[in-house]
């Protein structure tokens, strides 16, 4: 049975439709467990040409909120000049009291 381009692009737009975010690899595998054997690179081809291409996923996320009323603390190592690895933490241990029991 074979299938015109007409057909496969249909099929294609409706996988990406449903699935925003999929690219040519996971469309075809779509289009496989459907019962319709189509050559990945046709695939990206007809994905090319009609732009269906997915929608990229946001990789990051700001968590910080800088909008807040609580106090914004000095930085204290900013004119420091460190002479090695890892003296700024060695420094804040210096400067932390020490309670002796």
């Amino acid at each position: 049975m074979t299938v015109g381009d007409a057909e496969i692009l249909a099929r294609i737009r409706a996988i990406c439709d449903e699935f925003e975010a999929y690219w040519y690899r996971r469309v075809t595998a779509a289009l496989r467990h459907q019962g319709l054997v189509v050559n990945g690179k046709k695939v990206r081809r007809l994905m090319r040409e009609h732009a269906l291409q997915p929608r990229r996923r946001r990789r990051y996320v700001v968590t910080t909120d800088s909008d807040h009323d609580n106090p914004i603390f000095p930085n204290l190592a900013a004119g420091m000049m460190l002479d090695g690895p890892n003296r700024l933490r060695h420094w804040g241990a210096m400067r932390r009291p020490r309670v002796l029991s």
